[in-house]
């Protein structure tokens, strides 16, 4: 079964561990051990999170001597960016109009108030 590659990379940053670890990678490259640190888990588990980030193509691993440092591929971030702002900006769009119908309701509410008052105070 084929799987496209904004589907892949939504799986990827479904699970908080991977998300996680995406975030530490925006701020530098950095190793499977400091990676795993923060988490109470064993590195083979972080191992198969690197993977799954991996085949997604949000991460590349690389080799320096015996470090393997991890490092952020920018462009499958980019993909889901670009995907999300069409919604951004369609839902910008019914914000905007039901901003402006709360407006026009408002602006009766104060025109029939003080409609009323101007009754109240002839009567």
């Amino acid at each position: 079964m084929t799987t496209d590659a904004l589907s892949l990379t939504f799986s990827a940053l479904a699970d908080p561990t991977r998300r996680s670890i995406v975030a530490r990678l925006a701020r530098g490259e950095a190793s499977v051990t400091e990676l795993a640190s923060p988490f109470k888990m064993s590195l083979p588990a972080i191992s198969k999170h690197l993977k799954v980030l991996e085949r997604a193509g949000l991460i590349a691993r690389g080799r320096e001597a015996q470090w393997r440092p991890c490092r952020l591929e920018p462009e499958a971030l980019k993909t889901v960016a670009d995907w999300v702002e069409e919604y951004r900006e369609f839902w910008e769009e019914r914000f905007d109009r039901l901003d402006a119908y709360l407006q026009e309701i408002q602006s009766q509410q104060l025109s029939d108030t003080a409609t009323s008052e101007k009754e109240n105070l002839n009567a």
